[in-house]
């Protein structure tokens, strides 16, 4: 490996999942739900399927500044789970559309400055 490159190891980098559970019954419950997603959508998450949303993280530490992030904009009221997994355990999810499988997320693509 040329000198100043860094390999990005399949056990450093974290998959963040944040999943939920939010009701919403009334219109101040649809709006916390909003908000939460939305929150969300901004810190760089993408939805999975619907109430399961992840993001990739270079690295555990950085993964606990999102979650830092996440847990200062939970709602008042539902479930909300976070789970993190390394890219190497992410990349075994078996992902199906009907019968078909399809392949899981790629990391994105990673910007080295030096």
């Amino acid at each position: 490996m040329p000198a100043g490159e860094l390999a990005l190891s399949g056990y450093r980098g974290m998959w963040l999942f944040a999943m939920f559970d939010l009701p919403v019954k009334t219109r101040a419950a649809r709006r916390a739900y909003t908000q939460f997603r939305k929150a969300l959508l901004r810190e760089g998450f993408s939805m999975l399927q619907y109430s399961v949303y992840a993001r990739y993280c270079a690295s555990e530490e950085t993964s606990e500044t999102f979650r830092q992030h996440v847990r200062g904009a939970l709602p008042a009221h539902g479930q909300v789970r976070l789970l993190w997994v390394t890219d190497r355990q992410f990349g075994k999810m078996e992902v199906y559309h009907g019968h078909k499988r399809r392949a899981t997320e790629q990391p994105p693509a990673q910007l080295l400055l030096f």
